[in-house]
């Protein structure tokens, strides 16, 4: 017994010489550090190279067309005549553009001021007919009974050409502008009208099935679930509409007078400015593919899909 007791207590005095503390035992050593110090980093993933060809791919071919469209330009009016050449044309819009916002009086003004004023009449008409035919468009697509209701009208008056209610607005309002302004709106409102209806008739029926079960109002069904879904149906309409929007306004400015491009075209015909009826023409297309780039863009940053 007494040998059992002796070394019992010889491995309990041996015991806390012969264990490590836990924190030592998990430390690393020094070798340790020091051999992840003179490990070679990670290399960094390889940077890809920018893409050149689908640049000039893009770039090229719009600059090649240009270039085109200027050379049969030049070709067909070396001989002279009274159509300008593309030099003329050049050096008659830097004179243009050197004050594009000078005033000389109600019908003498700059084009700079004349291409404000057909934006603003644009702003206007586009606006109402968005006021209200981006709303009658969700209503048409939501009920059925509004839907037969609505549609004969639009499918009568849709082909209708747009100039052909400018007299009418002329005999309602009894002044050009807001004549103008009428008729932007009523080119303007078929395209969101049945773009929305669209999109709204196209929306999934279990989505309206999940509305009717948790029982959500029509407010909330129209901004939680067919907004988002309608979302580029309308978008295209009012794309489709501005551009409607900016071609009708140089007609209907030309039939009215006043202010504005189409009224400024209209007058450098009456003075046989050739040069500044093109400068015009590409004026146009510059602002009209412009109005057409930011509602892309518009597009794209409310794209749900």
């Amino acid at each position: 017994m007494v040998s059992a007791v002796l070394a019992s207590s010889h491995e309990v005095s041996k015991s806390p010489a012969d264990a490590k503390p836990a924190s030592a035992a998990a430390a690393p050593s020094a070798a340790a550090v020091a051999a992840v110090a003179a490990a070679p980093a990670a290399p960094r993933p390889a940077r890809e190279p920018y893409d050149w060809r689908g640049l000039l791919g893009r770039v090229v071919p719009p600059l090649v067309g240009m270039a085109l469209l200027v050379g049969i330009w030049g070709l067909a009016t070396q001989s002279g005549g009274e159509f300008p050449t593309p030099r003329a044309t050049f050096d008659a819009a830097v004179e243009l553009f050197a004050d594009p916002f000078y005033s000389n009086g109600p019908n003498d003004q700059g084009i700079g001021w004349n291409i404000l004023f057909s934006l603003q009449r644009v702003g206007l008409g586009f606006g109402l007919a968005a006021l209200v035919g981006i709303p009658l468009g969700f209503v048409i697509g939501r009920f059925a009974t509004m839907n037969r209701m609505v549609s004969p009208i639009i499918s009568l008056l849709k082909p209708v050409s747009p100039l052909a209610w400018l007299p009418i607005g002329l005999l309602v309002f009894k002044a050009a502008n807001p004549a103008a302004i009428w008729t932007i709106f009523i080119c303007s409102i078929w395209p969101m009208v049945i773009n929305t209806a669209v999109g709204v008739q196209r929306v999934p029926e279990d989505y309206l099935n999940v509305a009717r079960v948790l029982k959500l109002s029509e407010w909330r069904i129209a901004t939680r679930i067919l907004l988002p879904s309608v979302m580029p149906y309308m978008l295209t309409g009012v794309r489709l509409s501005v551009g409607t929007a900016w071609l009708v306004i140089v007609a209907a400015e030309m039939l009215t007078g006043g202010v504005g491009i189409g009224f400024w075209v209209w007058d450098e015909w009456n003075n046989l400015n050739v040069a500044h009826i093109i400068i015009a023409i590409f004026v146009i297309g510059i602002v009209g593919l412009l109005l057409e780039w930011a509602l892309m863009a518009v597009a794209r940053r409310f794209d749900y899909s």
